[in-house]
């Protein structure tokens, strides 16, 4: 199988790709309740018998995604995301040829406007959640409940010490692992502050912070030059840290929380950017 990765927008403008990047990310990081606001209003919005804003802005993609397959074969189209599963409808109820889609959710909820979406497939985190995606007008039979997918390294079974020795942390140590997902989102200071007041008189206790994309709060938290903290930017190895350390504190998106219950870390989940995460840290709590 070959696959190509492609941000649709990019084949518009990088511009346009780049600001709808940093448009969520800086909502989500900065203005998390600007972020749930915006939320609620899709979940009001997704009872009105029309679609929603999302559907009619990603119409303008169509002849860009036309002439794009036109030059490119490919047998199936893979969206982690809601937007290119609208671009497809849209192409699709237009009477334009495109190759088999498949959606992916990546969150514990059935996000607004998934059902609008007419794709081949949608694979859902969960069985359990099967009913969610029926009431929202998704039909039963398109439904697959194989899980939210990730790497086998994270599955991979490997001894902790092993696995301590790879990344050079002291085997006698424990070791609390804190992230706000890929951008570095969530109060992760607020977290360091809290832990750090608890386990100050701990001499055995070394927190390891990753920061993402978030540059701001890496450079702020290096400067601060804390003992007993190990601060990591961007992070490759994901699976190898939820491994070695004892403890994972992150905010609840669907991506990262998946990872660690498949590593068997335990989590403490902080405060939820409001929206889907609020349903991801719920259903995690009532799985135990």
């Amino acid at each position: 199988h070959h696959a190509k990765m492609l941000n649709p927008y990019m084949l518009k403008s990088n511009r346009l790709s780049n600001g709808i990047d940093r448009t969520y990310i800086a909502t989500a990081r900065n203005t998390p309740k600007a972020f749930g606001a915006i939320y609620r209003i899709g979940n009001s919005y997704r009872r009105l018998p029309f679609h929603s804003p999302v559907y009619f802005v990603n119409r303008g993609m169509d002849k860009i995604m036309q002439e794009y397959f036109t030059e490119h074969h490919f047998d199936v189209v893979i969206m982690p995301h809601l937007f290119p599963a609208e671009i497809m409808t849209n192409m699709k109820r237009h009477g334009i040829s495109i190759p088999k889609t498949i959606f992916v959710a990546t969150d514990y909820v059935c996000i607004p406007f998934t059902e609008e979406t007419e794709c081949d497939a949608y694979i859902i985190p969960a069985k359990d959640l099967t009913e969610d995606f029926i009431k929202r007008g998704l039909p039963k039979e398109k439904l697959y409940p194989f899980g939210i997918p990730t790497r086998n390294c994270f599955a991979a079974n490997e001894p902790r010490r092993e696995v301590k020795k790879r990344l050079r942390l002291a085997m006698e140590k424990k070791y609390i692992l804190i992230a706000g997902g890929s951008m570095g989102g969530g109060n992760i200071e607020n977290a360091i502050s809290k832990i750090q007041y608890y386990f100050s008189s701990r001499k055995d206790i070394e927190l390891i912070i990753v920061c993402g994309s978030n540059q701001n709060l890496f450079q702020k938290l290096k400067e601060q030059n804390n003992a007993g903290i190990t601060v990591i930017g961007q992070c490759d190895d994901m699976s190898s840290y939820m491994k070695a350390c004892d403890l994972f504190i992150t905010k609840p998106g669907g991506l990262s929380s998946t990872e660690a219950a498949v590593c068997g870390i335990p989590i403490l989940h902080t405060s939820p950017i409001p929206g889907c995460e609020s349903y991801n840290a719920d259903y995690f709590s009532k799985h135990g």
